[in-house]
């Protein structure tokens, strides 16, 4: 994920970003299967999708953390 990229997922809701999140671990499950059957040729794409499946929680995270405040 480019830093452009990350910038605009920042911009995103809550709720959009778990719309994101669940679209993430989709593909990553579909990689995994393609791992196990010996069909995956890029195996960094796993780890890229690992890390930002890691940076949406991360903001996910903060979101919540910012509504507990304002509450």
């Amino acid at each position: 994920m480019k830093r452009k990229e990350f910038e605009a997922l920042k911009e995103l809701t809550f709720e959009e970003l778990h719309v994101k999140l669940k679209d993430l671990r989709e593909r990553f499950f579909n990689l995994k299967i393609e791992y196990e059957r010996g069909q995956l040729k890029n195996y960094k794409s796993m780890k890229e999708l690992k890390k930002d499946i890691a940076r949406i929680l991360t903001l996910m995270n903060l979101k919540r953390r910012e509504n507990a405040e304002k509450s």
